[in-house]
């Protein structure tokens, strides 16, 4: 069994012109992925336990990281319209990195929050939360 470390992760995110941008040189957190989904109760009356059904998946994330407001590229300036844009952007997540046939974790999202932090004695930072329309895909690079 292989062990990576987290410096060989990817995260890509489409800009909201629909091009993929890599952020992960600027996260220092990436949670959430793939996500939960909803166990639908199913239980009858003189059950000797609770039943469940699979339900839906109901996935979010959230990455955290340093604000950098480099045009086009930057995580301000890819994350900052997304949290006002009309439409789901794609997601690529490669917890062990971008290598041809490493898994990878793909999907569909909305940006559902952009916050930047400021706070004495540490880098300018940013926390992003988005919700995932659809499904998340587990595939490979």
């Amino acid at each position: 069994m292989s062990k990576f470390t987290s410096k060989v992760s990817k995260f890509l995110l489409d800009d909201t012109g629909g091009t993929q941008r890599d952020l992960s040189s600027y996260l220092t957190e990436l949670s959430g992925l793939p996500g939960e989904r909803e166990l639908l109760q199913q239980t009858a009356i003189g059950a000797g336990g609770r039943e469940r059904d699979p339900g839906l998946e109901n996935g979010i994330f959230r990455i955290a990281g340093f604000f950098d407001n480099t045009a086009t590229s930057g995580p301000d300036a890819v994350l900052g319209p997304l949290r006002t844009h009309t439409s789901a952007v794609d997601f690529e997540y490669g917890p062990a990195g971008s290598t041809g046939g490493y898994v990878k974790y793909s999907g569909t999202c909305w940006c559902r929050r952009y916050e930047l932090t400021s706070i004495p004695g540490n880098l300018v930072g940013f926390v992003a939360e988005f919700e995932v329309h659809g499904q998340v895909t587990r595939g490979t690079f």
